[in-house]
């Protein structure tokens, strides 16, 4: 009996490290996923998709002496590490170095256009 209770534990981290770790919202896993979908690599979300299939199933007493609770175990390490390995400074670095970036090319961009236009009209 305390396996089933395990997989729904894992399932309640799973979705408190996804809020942690990715910002998403939802009460249950399926509506944490189908927020996180793009921002987790196939293989992890393959393997949360799994957990969140048998949700339901893992409240239920009599349906959840039916759960593969090895595979489901497994499935939940795989993704709880996944996401415990997720740095959320580096990311929101990443992210504002990347909008720094974009912003310079856009400003080098700009004077080159204003170059190639003041070039053009004999200005220079």
């Amino acid at each position: 009996m305390s396996e089933p209770i395990a997989v729904q534990d894992q399932i309640a981290e799973t979705v408190a490290l996804l809020r942690a770790q990715l910002g998403v919202s939802g009460k249950d896993l399926t509506k944490a996923l189908r927020k996180a979908r793009h921002r987790l690599p196939r293989r992890i979300y393959r393997q949360a998709t799994k957990l969140a299939k048998v949700e339901g199933m893992a409240s239920h007493p009599k349906l959840r002496l039916t759960l593969d609770t090895p595979a489901l175990a497994k499935a939940a390490r795989e993704v709880q590490e996944h996401l415990r390995s997720i740095d959320v400074a580096d990311r929101r670095k990443g992210w504002w170095l990347g909008a720094l970036g974009a912003l310079a090319f856009n400003i080098l961009l700009l004077g080159a256009l204003v170059l190639g236009f003041m070039m053009w009209q004999g200005l220079i």
